[in-house]
């Protein structure tokens, strides 16, 4: 694990302790870093408490790793979201708007360009790289639309399959040429594309998921509410200053909105395509 801990100069004396906010490893865990440095500094303001995240080291065992850290909140990504939900009864507050103006995202299957595929047919005995079993853009989205295409046993219709951990490197393995396909989310997808003109030179997108929720703040049902709705005011109201808009730029997003359990029932339908029970599920990483 990786822990991060904010600059606390601004922050209120106060006998509450820390709040422990996990993050999952959608990107490399520097630009994790920078992404949430700034928002780290604020909430501690605004809460009066120090806010401390932790980078986890897998998607995997997230739920074990929720209770045995003692965690307060994590910005769960919208499968491992919908699982915490369901298991742990975590409360969903708020999430971003990205760059593009949706608070929702999307996941692709990406191939390159010169590699002659155009269906799944053409995927046949190919190299597949998914993210994690933990994720809806990186496998749960794949593993629906490949039942869906009448695959229902991926390692035998793959020559070979392997995860790569995060969103960016799968893009970056279909790029160098080590996968054939990768799954991934649409919004890492464009950070990578921004950073590197291969990517939108030689990749090019074959498949779209439906709407999922963006990576939002959920806490444990047992936060105290006072202290819920300081962070939830806090997300909601980050672009009303200059200071504000700076944070949000740094996170690349517009703004926050109001997220609630509903708002997961897209990840619910999707599992139930790839023929998965989420309230049962129980993934660990080796």
């Amino acid at each position: 694990l990786v822990v991060m801990l904010f600059s606390q100069s601004a922050i209120a004396q106060s006998s509450q302790p820390k709040l422990l906010i996990g993050l999952i490893p959608e990107m490399n865990i520097f630009q994790q870093k920078q992404r949430f440095a700034l928002l780290g500094e604020y909430l501690s303001e605004k809460t009066g408490i120090p806010v401390e995240f932790r980078i986890l080291s897998r998607y995997g065992n997230i739920i074990d790793t929720f209770n045995s850290e003692k965690m307060d909140g994590a910005f769960f990504g919208s499968f491992t979201g919908a699982l915490a939900i369901q298991k742990l009864g975590v409360v969903p507050l708020a999430r971003p708007v990205n760059l593009e103006n949706t608070s929702e995202y999307h996941g692709y299957l990406l191939v390159r360009k010169d590699s002659g595929i155009e269906s799944v047919s053409d995927m046949r005995g190919k190299r597949m790289a998914f993210v994690e079993k933990a994720t809806t853009a990186g496998y749960l989205f794949p593993l629906a639309f490949f039942r869906e295409k009448g695959v229902k046993d991926i390692a035998s219709f793959f020559g070979e399959s392997f995860f790569t951990g995060s969103h960016d490197a799968a893009v970056i393995a279909v790029l160098r040429g080590g996968a054939d396909v990768g799954a991934a989310k649409n919004t890492i997808y464009n950070r990578v594309k921004k950073d590197n003109p291969r990517v939108e030179k030689e990749l090019t997108i074959i498949a779209r998921s439906p709407a999922v929720p963006s990576n939002g703040l959920c806490v444990r049902n047992t936060l105290d509410p006072g202290l819920q709705k300081k962070l939830k005011e806090a997300l909601l109201s980050l672009g009303q200053t200059p200071a504000g808009k700076d944070i949000l730029a740094k996170f690349g997003a517009l703004g926050f909105i109001e997220t609630t359990t509903a708002d997961y029932q897209p990840v619910l339908d999707m599992a139930q395509k790839a023929g998965i029970d989420i309230k049962t599920y129980n993934y660990r990483n080796n």
